[in-house]
């Protein structure tokens, strides 16, 4: 299972991160993937068979075919119901709020339906997606539909974009209040902000990218030292570094490493 991972078209890459592609029949994909928190908002097609969803302590449902799937701020668990076929357009942190008039910060853990976000006019592009022969294809018609919607290209602020470049640059090891005398603004200022651009808090970003830092580190580690691994990524303590864990991946460490952590790194992308 190693999806595809293409590059935006230069008008859609400052807002677009990649486009992603996987196939994969159902006897190859685990009977559950837990998508970790990356930071990054994402339009979702699955073309072939649909996902359901396993929310915690609540009733599963089944996943629509199209939908944005809003910020995380915890683990994601689906499962296949079928054979995978799952077309993503990947947003920048920040990248998604250009195409959308709606609360970045209400679709927060949603799945929201294309034609919920866009109308007539989503539930179109959804049906394209799905009848559409090719990745190829996918991503032009995905780059057709979002330049037709980026109507305001100026619309970034630079605090906003400067504050997620060095928090990206810090791998998430900065304090609100570093990041706050950094920026020259008040820590209430800078959490407004981010969290109206890109639904999270510059706390809750931070923790994202640095436990996805942790989680790359596992990933290449043949012996898991836990411990280490802690320190390495700059945590209080084995505790803080557990609570964490455990809060974006539902799981500890030790639980969580093998199947569990390949899986959820499927749905990273390239730099």
């Amino acid at each position: 299972m190693q999806p595809e991972i293409f590059e935006a078209h230069p008008d859609l890459a400052p807002f677009v991160k990649c486009f992603w592609n996987l196939e994969s029949p159902r006897e190859e994909t685990p009977v559950s993937n837990t998508i970790v928190p990356d930071g990054c908002m994402k339009l979702i097609f699955h073309y072939k068979d649909p996902y359901r969803y396993h929310p915690a302590n609540q009733p599963v449902t089944i996943l629509p075919r199209c939908f944005l799937i809003g910020q995380l701020t915890g683990p994601y668990e689906v499962e296949p119901m079928g054979e995978t076929g799952t077309f993503f357009v990947c947003f920048r942190p920040n990248g998604f709020l250009p195409f959308t008039t709606a609360s970045i910060k209400s679709m927060e853990n949603t799945a929201v339906p294309l034609q919920e976000l866009f109308g007539v006019s989503g539930q179109q592009y959804g049906e394209q997606i799905l009848k559409a022969n090719s990745t190829v294809e996918r991503i032009q018609i995905s780059e057709s539909f979002l330049l037709t919607k980026l109507t305001e290209a100026g619309t970034f602020d630079s605090l906003v974009e400067s504050t997620i470049d060095t928090i990206f640059s810090a791998g998430g090891r900065l304090s609100v209040s570093e990041l706050s005398d950094i920026k020259q603004v008040s820590r209430r200022q800078l959490g407004r902000k981010l969290s109206s651009t890109i639904g999270l808090s510059p706390k809750q970003l931070s923790k994202t990218v640095r436990l996805q830092a942790a989680l790359k580190t596992l990933l290449v580690k043949e012996d898991a030292n836990f411990t280490s691994l802690a320190y390495e990524n700059e945590y209080f303590d084995q505790a803080h570094f557990i609570k964490d864990f455990k809060e974006f991946t539902g799981l500890t460490p030790k639980e969580f490493y093998g199947e569990d952590l390949k899986m959820s790194l499927i749905f990273e992308q390239k730099e």
